[in-house]
């Protein structure tokens, strides 16, 4: 098929994408006329379908015709002709792995080596509530902090990481220590150079024992206070303040050095999809990836229910048996958790995904693993465990972007790649989030949000080799302290969400 307002995924697909709106009776060089009106980004039957019958898109199954689908046919939930099918593809596990071939010469990028050798892409200060009940004193001391940071230009900013727990939850369980494994994660981070986590005194989640489980920081930039033990709010506050000011001036001694691309961790992330996600920008955050890995870097792909019905493109990827079967246990935990909630996991995709042309979580999910590229699948992490291993790894998280990418840093991600074609604005301090449109009239319409517009692939104007290049660039520069549109806009102070699991108490 050749037409120059469709695109075919694979040869065999029952359905075409529509690279621009379609009106009905639009007569197309692939010898077919549109019956319906046909949105961009959405689906276009390329052959009869009848009822009950597979419906294809990139050579998968992506869902089952509801009713008799004609040739020229609006193809989408909105017209009720076509509806979830069984997630029962076939696992050839590892068949697909290719060892990686280093590249003859490292990238680099300009970061922060901490002392335990690890290297951060920010300079921030960090002030972490240890319980909801001290989130306003972390904000107050952070706020009463803003005017001295400008003396301190070595230092991105003070930023308050807070959440909504914390107490009320059990004393021991998954609950809370996921929690700590959160906080953990983020009082270590490298892009922290210096840390205050603040507690009320009561909680749960005590101070004490948090602070016995992280690393070692350089003297002087690491502190705690407990509301109760100061004497109160105010007095919290003030003790909270002269605490950062001791270390503003350690903090600015830290300066950017050249280090191997190796250091570099990026979390994947896409959210508020559209019909173009799995053709224009998903697959060339792939080829960056693909090229990250080779120059020594790790990607971290995560939202578990969102491969799910593509997770036999991950396991065909696998390291290892052990490393497939980690992934399908995490799986097989989300459809226990999702049916004990009365729910099912195909829960997706969101209204604003339908609008964009996406109509079951097959399709989804099919076009969001496309963000891991083709690299072998090196390592599987439980939800803001430590990633330690190079390459392309898996992170158990929600879809939910800001509790998924919350795991993400946690684990040690130093960038955020975001890709979005209904335009997410999401912010992500201490780390920086590059966003990346799907197609031009996004990027065009949101461009002080948009970092990169992957739409040149939809029109033909870029092939995703060199979408992946310009992307793999970028991160390095971004890697490097160049400001993304998220930071510009100072967005990232209120996207902390870790995952909450158990009662609330």
């Amino acid at each position: 098929m050749s037409d120059a307002s469709l695109i075919l995924l694979a040869p065999d697909d029952d359905v075409a994408v529509a690279r621009v709106a379609l009106a009905p009776g639009a007569a197309l060089d692939a010898g077919l006329t549109t019956l319906d009106a046909i949105p961009a980004g959405h689906k276009v039957a390329l052959r009869d379908i009848a009822a009950g019958q597979p419906v294809h898109k990139y050579g998968q199954v992506i869902g089952v015709a509801t009713a008799p689908i004609r040739v020229g046919e609006h193809v989408h939930v909105h017209v009720h002709n076509v509806g979830m099918a069984n997630s029962a593809a076939e696992h050839t596990v590892g068949h697909a792995y290719r060892t990686t071939v280093p590249v003859d010469t490292p990238a680099s990028f300009e970061g922060y080596v901490r002392a335990d050798g690890r290297v951060g892409t920010r300079n921030f200060i960090g002030v972490i509530a240890s319980v909801n009940c001290s989130a306003t004193v972390c904000r107050h001391i952070v706020q009463a902090a803003q005017a001295e940071v400008a003396a301190f230009p070595n230092v991105d900013g003070i930023v308050a990481i807070t959440h909504g727990s914390g107490c009320g939850m059990a004393g021991n369980g998954e609950g809370l220590e996921l929690l700590q494994r959160t906080l953990r994660g983020y009082a270590d981070h490298p892009n922290f150079a210096g840390v205050l986590i603040v507690g009320l005194g009561c909680e749960v989640n005590q101070v004490t024992p948090l602070v016995q489980m992280l690393g070692t920081r350089t003297p002087g930039l690491f502190a705690s206070l407990t509301i109760q033990e100061e004497g109160g709010t105010r007095e919290a506050i003030a003790a909270g303040l002269t605490m950062l000011r001791d270390m503003l001036p350690i903090a600015n001694q830290a300066q950017r050095s050249t280090v191997p691309a190796s250091h570099l961790t990026v979390g994947l992330q896409c959210g508020g999809s559209d019909g173009y996600s799995g053709i224009s920008a998903n697959p060339a955050l792939g080829a960056a990836v693909d090229l990250l890995v080779r120059h020594g870097g790790t990607a971290v792909l995560s939202e578990t229910p969102e491969i799910y019905g593509a997770e036999h493109l991950l396991t065909a990827r696998a390291a290892t048996p052990a490393v497939a079967g980690a992934l399908m246990d995490r799986l097989a935990w989300w459809e226990h958790y999702t049916s004990t909630l009365g729910a099912d996991m195909n829960n997706n995709p969101s209204p604003g995904n339908k609008a964009g042309g996406v109509t079951t979580i097959l399709e989804k999910s099919l076009g969001a693993v496309a963000k891991g590229g083709s690299s072998g699948l090196m390592a599987v992490y439980e939800y803001a465990q430590p990633v330690q291993a190079h390459g392309l790894v898996f992170m158990d998280t929600p879809g939910y972007d800001p509790v998924s990418a919350t795991g993400q840093v946690a684990g040690g991600a130093n960038l955020i790649c975001f890709t979005t074609g209904r335009g997410s604005t999401y912010g992500c301090k201490p780390v920086p989030s590059l966003k990346l449109a799907t197609n031009s009239t996004l990027f065009r319409h949101m461009e002080l949000d948009m970092d990169y517009d992957c739409g040149g692939i939809v029109d033909g104007r870029l092939s995703i080799a060199q979408a992946g290049q310009a992307l793999f660039q970028l991160m390095l520069a971004t890697a490097s302290g160049n400001h993304t549109k998220s930071e510009l806009n100072g967005l990232g102070d209120n996207e902390f969400v870790p995952w909450q699991l158990g009662a609330v108490m």
